[in-house]
Formats: structure tokens, sequence, C-alpha cells
């Protein structure tokens, strides 16, 4: 199992700040926004006397609800049809469980969560990728590309719309591309879709579960974790029209009993969030996410492509090795009693030689700490190439 990019230096981050250290934390997705209080007030009003376990596909109410939720994405469910998981984690993991034999190859995008991969190790799966580049934005490559990659141990696709890290959306044309590859080669289709309140154009989301002909194929992962700035209440879900599929994800579902109790009674309640809120946050991460671009790009040799999507930009930095520029960060550097921490690029690459020069950051602070995060960098990246 690979170490996790995002946390695989939080051991030194908290030397630094034991030391007194303030850091900058943009190598993790967690926001600093604040969490509904429809969702705070359900904890705070939390009304049983027994923490029972609840049922191995999550509360029936919970899931009636969500229909509501994708419906009004054109997405037509049953709460038959969703399974709720510990995390848009466990729903990744037990779709690859349930779908993929070990030898089995799945197909991502390069660069790719890194999560993705380290699942698939512990499915037994091997992880093949098809490249996009920075240089454009990280655009889906031609299918010609994707063809090179199957063979007969091909028994997927995943993919992430808006894009974890890139922050790449894919256009229609490009999810009716990945839609003919998979009924052609009769492909499971992995659509991570967690991000779908925050796309930054006027381009129409384009659903996995919107692409006509493959709906026995697709397999969708969501999380009310970045939605409602709810990480850590664990409560994503896994969404398939394919009995067999949802026949053989359950048994993993038993296995480890059910889903969080509290959570859920918290995910349930999040789903009255008034819209409101959601104005207000998607106008804060599209502000974030204009300022970060402008003051990465203004810093000498740093470069970063606009991100369409999601709260996440993969950044080229002007070394040599960014994971040791990611450590040196937070062991031999500070600015004024401050540095900054980010995910090195090498960790959401299949081949570790690549996005050696990149890192991912997440535009998750406020706007006051961002711009103190990017003259602290500026700082970094001056002193670590004068050595």
């Amino acid at each position: 199992m690979p170490s996790s990019p995002i946390r695989k230096l939080a051991k030194y981050a908290d030397d630094a700040k034991r030391n007194g250290i303030k850091v900058y934390h943009l190598n993790i997705g967690q926001p600093d926004i604040q969490t509904p209080q429809c969702a705070l007030d359900a904890v705070k009003n939390l009304d049983r006397s027994i923490l029972e376990y609840s049922p191995s596909q999550g509360y029936k109410s919970l899931r009636t609800k969500l229909v509501s939720y994708y419906a009004e994405y054109g997405i037509d469910l049953s709460p038959d049809e969703i399974i709720i998981t510990s995390g848009g984690s466990e729903a990744v993991q037990f779709a690859y469980m349930a779908c993929l034999n070990p030898g089995d190859e799945i197909i991502v995008t390069d660069p790719s969560y890194a999560n993705y991969m380290a699942f698939a190790i512990s499915a037994g799966a091997v992880v093949k990728s098809v490249k996009t580049s920075i240089e454009d934005g990280f655009r889906l490559p031609p299918v010609e590309e994707f063809e090179k990659q199957i063979t007969p141990k091909t028994k997927a696709i995943l993919i992430c719309n808006p894009n974890n890290p890139t922050g790449y959306l894919y256009t229609k044309s490009e999810m009716d591309q990945i839609r003919d590859i998979v009924k052609k080669h009769d492909l499971y289709l992995f659509s991570d879709e967690v991000y779908r309140e925050f796309i930054y154009t006027k381009r129409p989301y384009i659903s996995a579960c919107h692409l006509e002909g493959i709906e026995q194929n697709v397999i969708l992962i969501d999380s009310v974790s970045k939605r409602y700035s709810e990480c850590g209440i664990r409560v994503g879900a896994l969404i398939t029209k394919n009995r067999e599929v949802r026949n053989a994800v359950m048994k993993f579902c038993q296995a480890r009993l059910s889903p969080p109790l509290v959570g859920q009674v918290i995910a349930e309640a999040s789903l009255s969030t008034p819209q409101e809120y959601m104005d207000s946050v998607y106008d804060e991460y599209l502000d974030r996410r204009n300022f970060l671009i402008n003051e990465l790009n203004k810093i000498d040799g740093v470069f970063s492509p606009t991100p369409m999507g999601a709260f996440y930009t993969m950044v080229r930095l002007p070394v040599d090795d960014a994971e040791k520029f990611c450590q040196w960060c937070l062991t031999d550097f500070s600015y004024e009693g401050q540095t900054v921490m980010m995910a090195p690029g090498t960790g959401f690459y299949t081949n570790p030689s690549d996005g050696r020069n990149q890192v991912r950051m997440a535009y998750v602070l406020n706007k006051d700490d961002l711009g103190k995060a990017m003259v602290v960098l500026k700082h970094a990246l001056e002193e670590y190439n004068a050595r």
C-alpha cells in the first residue's frame, strides 16, 4: 500500500506546530467553511436512548430523501438503488471488491486521486492510466489512448467529475466518448461525482447516470463530506441500477455491519440545507479559486491551469523534486513564523517518476490565509532554490 501524498508529511507538520510555526494546510480537502446549521442542530438535538446498528445499506429515510436530491440533477433513482457507505472512500473500495477480481485491470486518468490506486491494490486489481497534461489543463486524451490500455483483463474505467486532483470538468463530448468505450467493451464505469455542487462554468453538469445505453454499467460514488463541509461524519453512497452489483456490495456492507448512525442522522438533516447556504459557499469557492490561481501564476516559475470544478488544482513548481521541497518547507523553513503544507504531485500519478515538480493544492482556506500562504510559498521557493 502506498502512503497517502495528502497525509504522509503530517508528522513534519505536527513537529513544526509544536515548534510554534503556523502551518497553512493546502494539502487536504478539509474546508474551513461552517457546516450548515441544520446539520449542527441535528447533533445537538439527537434524542436517542440507544445508539444502535443501522441497516447495512443505511437508513431508508436517508436513502428516500437522497432520491429527491438526485432528482434535482435529472438522476432518476429508487431508494433500493442507493447504498449508504462510510464515506465516499468506502464506496470506492466496495465497488472495486464487488466488481474486480485479483488481476483485473482498471483504467484511470493520470493524475488521479491517490486512494483510487491504494484501494485497487487492496482489491488485487491493476491500475492502468491514460495520461493528461498540465499544459492543456488536464483535458481528456483522444479515445485511441484509452483503446491502447484495454486488454482482455480490463474491467472498468474510473473517472472523477469534477476532478480531484486537477479540478478538470468533463465536457458532454468527453462523457459521450467514455460512454462509447464502456459500451463497446462492456466495462464498468465508476464515476466519483462528490464535487457536483462546485462547477465554475456555464457548461451543464453531465453525470455518468445521464449517459444512455450503459445504465447497468454505471456505479456512482458520492459523499456529503465536501458538499456540506462535514468530512468527519463519514457518510457516502454507492449508487447503481445493477442489481447483481448491489447484491455483491451488500455482502461487504453486512460484513462491516453498518454505516455510522450519527453520521446518517446528520446527513439526512443536511439535505434540508437552505439554497442560500449552498449559493454562498459556491460564491466563496469561486472567489478563492480566482484569487489563488492569480496569485500562483504571479510567482516566478510557477504555473497552474484554471480548474473548472471542485476545489483543487495541480501546480507546477520550479523545483527538481516537489516532495523534497514540501518536506523541507515543514522541517527547515519558515517565513515570519509561518510555512505551508502541500501534497506532493507524484502520489497522484501511477508512475512515480511523473509529477515530480508538481503539487496538489486545495483552496479550502479563506482568502486572507490563502494570501499569506502564497507569500510564504514565494519566499520558500526563493530560499530553496538559492541554497
